[in-house]
């Protein structure tokens, strides 16, 4: 199954304890796919678990499977639900508890997540933007910064962040998703730390096969045109000893004079070296 999937499959096990939560998670789910969608009960999962919470809430005993209209307009009465049932009033969502199950309602029927493993995308599709601005409040009292986008005409509240994506997981009550998530980033991060620490590596051990090929050219032209020998004893010890040891960083160089040098003294003779051979 696929990560968005298990999530859901979590969710939906998940029955408020109190009553105006199972109304607020109900009002997130019929607000952004409307109550005719659940007149009939279906093998579905989310189906079932919406009746589940309507019996909490609503004397449509346990044997129902099809909503009466009077339930139904009862239903819509009690979420506090618009005329055209696409908004719902701010008064079911007043308390903490409540605003948790309004959002996990509202991403069971219509929301999404990336799998982590390729990257960090939650989303929830609405319908009209004040539906969009509703979830966006609801989200920022658990201090989740999400985002607006209009795309095809419908209003998309998203995080692509993954530590804001592993806290709505958990305002949700998604405690495994929560843990298999954070597990996936903590060998995330520690692949990247390890691949930036290589590719650092790689960028100096290239740098100092370059430099080191560039000085030896240096020193070769150098003993051509005007012979080591000429050159003054500190210069000629650096030379040869570069020339013993093509591959070794400056810093190690200096080690093998005597009187040893730093990386420093070493890089001062160099440029010595490299002035020669560019007036030769």
């Amino acid at each position: 199954m696929s990560f968005s999937k298990d999530v859901k499959e979590e969710l939906i096990l998940v029955v408020p304890k109190s009553r105006h939560c199972v109304v607020a998670e109900l009002a997130g789910v019929f607000m952004l796919q409307g109550l005719d969608s659940f007149r009939k009960k279906t093998e579905d999962h989310l189906n079932r678990k919406v009746f589940t919470l309507l019996k909490n809430v609503c004397n449509i005993g346990k044997d129902v499977i099809v909503i009466s209209d009077d339930v139904f307009f009862e239903t819509q009465k009690m979420l506090k639900l618009s005329e055209d049932g696409q908004i719902v009033d701010d008064i079911v969502i007043q308390q903490t508890c409540c605003k948790r199950a309004f959002i996990r309602g509202a991403f069971l029927v219509a929301g999404s997540i990336s799998d982590p493993n390729k990257g960090y995308h939650f989303e929830i599709v609405c319908n009209i933007p004040q539906q969009a601005k509703l979830l966006q409040k609801a989200m920022k009292a658990f201090d989740v910064e999400a985002k607006i986008v209009k795309r095809t005409g419908k209003h998309v509240v998203y995080i692509k962040d993954g530590a804001q994506i592993v806290e709505i997981l958990r305002v949700m009550e998604a405690a495994h998703s929560v843990m298999d998530l954070e597990n996936i980033r903590v060998v995330k991060e520690v692949r990247g730390t390890i691949n930036r620490k290589v590719n650092c590596e790689t960028a100096n051990i290239g740098k100092t096969v370059n430099a080191a090929v560039r000085q030896i050219e240096e020193i070769n032209l150098i003993n051509e045109k005007l012979g080591l020998e000429n050159l003054p004893v500190q210069l000629q010890e650096i030379a040869n000893i570069r020339l013993a040891y093509p591959d070794t960083p400056l810093a190690d160089l200096g080690q093998l004079l005597d009187p040893p040098i730093g990386k420093s003294g070493v890089n001062h003779r160099f440029k010595k070296l490299a002035a020669i051979a560019k007036e030769l």
